[in-house]
């Protein structure tokens, strides 16, 4: 690996690690189920990005973008049933808020 392959990891591997601290944070301190899918989504995006690195520095670019082309499309459908959950507990709720969906427990 050269140092420019290097360089280009770091960059792209501290953004990585950031985002995903800030997707975990999303999820693990809200209690708005909306802000809960965000934060997924970005650290689905995180995991995007890392990937895309190491197939650009390993050289396996072709592998890389159909691995990140099959974590689009179930991105999409997972995100797709999880606002459709929401909006169904939305309905009968009346509210977003985690702490009330809690006392559902039956």
């Amino acid at each position: 690996m050269n140092t420019q392959a290097a360089q280009m990891l770091w960059q792209f591997g501290l953004s990585a690690i950031i985002l995903c601290v800030i997707g975990l944070y999303c999820i693990l301190v809200t209690y708005n189920l909306i802000r809960v899918l965000i934060g997924l989504e970005i650290l689905i995006k995180a995991v995007t990005l890392l990937i895309i690195a190491v197939g650009y520095i390993t050289g396996r670019e072709a592998l890389a973008q159909s691995l990140v082309i099959t974590i689009i499309v179930i991105e999409v459908v997972l995100i797709t049933v999880a606002v459709g959950v929401v909006l169904g507990i939305r309905s009968h709720n009346d509210s977003l808020d985690v702490r009330k969906i809690r006392n559902l427990k039956g």
